[in-house]
């Protein structure tokens, strides 16, 4: 019996990485259609996206990795810190490795967002033990790398070069 539930979560596991990756796929594939001139295939795109969405919650909740937000926190806190300290170094050092420059590019700027990530969700769990929420008015985001900045943003991203006046707000 123990067999077949490591199986069951193994395909539960393997069903949310693919429902997470075809949300995320088809929301690029949306913003490629409405570049192109094509609005309706984008609304498709994202409407199949939320779909896709939709099934990766219900898998990793049927997995038992929803839980409150301290210890959402927690997750995303060992989440960001692997790809930090173990996941990004190596996937780096491969791509100089290779002379693959893209590679090299996409894993740098994603390494970088991602130690600003860590700490911004240490923060935040800091203050949910205690029962607190964080005080942000906006966060932004540069389009090109990930960088995060709460309530202001650089003029020019530290980590890309971006503009402030390209970084994405969330209010």
């Amino acid at each position: 019996m123990a067999v077949e539930r490591e199986m069951t979560k193994r395909f539960l596991s393997e069903a949310y990485a693919g429902e997470s990756q075809a949300h995320m796929k088809y929301l690029i594939f949306a913003e490629v259609a409405e570049k192109e001139g094509f609005p309706n295939i984008a609304k498709l795109f994202r409407a199949i996206a939320f779909a896709e969405l939709v099934h990766a919650k219900n898998h990793l909740k049927a997995l038992g990795n929803v839980k409150d937000t301290v210890e959402n926190l927690q997750m995303a806190i060992d989440g960001e810190t692997f790809e930090v300290e173990e996941m990004y170094p190596a996937y780096k050092a491969v791509a100089e490795l290779q002379g693959e420059k893209e590679a090299v590019r996409s894993t740098h700027y994603a390494l970088e967002a991602e130690k600003i990530h860590a700490e911004l969700y240490k923060k935040a769990k800091e203050l949910a033990e205690q029962k607190k929420d964080m005080e942000i008015k906006k966060i932004y985001i540069c389009p090109v790398c990930g960088y995060t900045a709460l309530d202001d943003a650089p003029e020019k991203c530290p980590v890309c070069g971006m503009p402030k006046e390209k970084f994405v707000i969330f209010e």
